[in-house]
């Protein structure tokens, strides 16, 4: 198997978009990444121009951008999950897509993976486990040493943690990302995940009280432990938290802006 890393670095995208290629020929394309011409350019000929399938984790466009073009190269379908309604972050140029179904296994001489839906960091992202190797392909689930962005609506934090718990059924060698380096102890870093997501909500639970808080003052007092060039960013996840508070009836939501604790009040407006 092969790793191309798209020249798309950024704060959301680390060093680019991770693109996979499996098989000996024909070959399978994890995740094109953007539409730059260069990127798909160099898959095509490393591929021997023989590419029989695309395959999404999900529809952002760091990912999918460049499906469109590389089936026009190719003529090889794209599988993956549509996400409906637009989250305002999707690659629509990259449908329609071949669907595929929660915990769909498919094959080509070589290789055979398991789809396996993963909702958390959006809803319909999915990760593939490849028989032939035991590598897990992640996608935006999973980042070597860092965290994913949960952006509410669409990415929702009770169901991340039910993915995460989900992948440690299958006996993985290794965890292949969509941004960063390989990830050689899968269990353990997973494990890393879900406790790091779970100090972080028992933080987010010691800073609420019986008063009505605005996102901004949970926000300086829960994340004063990192850049401040990342609140932003984690501006976002804190919301996908305090949404999962709500719904575990341990918070309340008041006027679309404030928070308190407790769950005689709460309603997401």
């Amino acid at each position: 198997m092969q790793c191309f890393t798209a020249p798309n670095p950024g704060p959301m995208t680390g060093p680019g978009t991770n693109t996979w290629v499996l098989g000996k020929g024909p070959f399978v394309v994890i995740d094109p990444g953007p539409n730059h011409a260069e990127h798909l350019e160099a898959l095509y000929r490393s591929c021997n121009e023989d590419i029989a399938l695309i395959v999404l984790t999900h529809t952002h466009r760091d990912h999918a951008a460049g499906a469109a073009a590389l089936r026009g190269m190719t003529g090889a379908p794209v599988l993956g999950m549509t996400l409906s309604p637009d989250d305002g972050h999707q690659e629509l140029s990259a449908l329609p897509l071949l669907p595929v179904s929660k915990l769909a296994e498919f094959a080509i001489p070589g290789v055979t993976l398991t789809a396996i839906h993963t909702p958390g960091h959006v809803a319909n992202h999915q990760c593939y486990y490849h028989q032939e190797s035991k590598m897990m392909f992640v996608g935006d689930h999973m980042m070597n040493g860092s965290t994913v962005v949960i952006i509410p609506p669409a990415g929702h934090m009770a169901s991340y943690l039910a993915s995460l718990r989900a992948l440690v059924n299958y006996p993985m060698s290794s965890i292949g990302p969509g941004h960063g380096d390989v990830i050689t102890e899968p269990n353990d870093e997973i494990e890393r995940l879900i406790h790091h997501r779970l100090t972080r909500e028992q933080k987010v639970l010691g800073v609420l009280s019986d008063q009505w808080l605005t996102l901004d003052q949970i926000l300086e007092r829960v994340y004063d432990d990192i850049d401040p060039a990342l609140l932003p960013v984690a501006r976002l996840s804190l919301t996908a938290h305090l949404i999962k508070l709500c719904e575990d009836g341990k918070a309340s939501k008041q006027d679309g802006e404030h928070w308190l604790l407790g769950s005689d009040t709460w309603r997401l407006n």
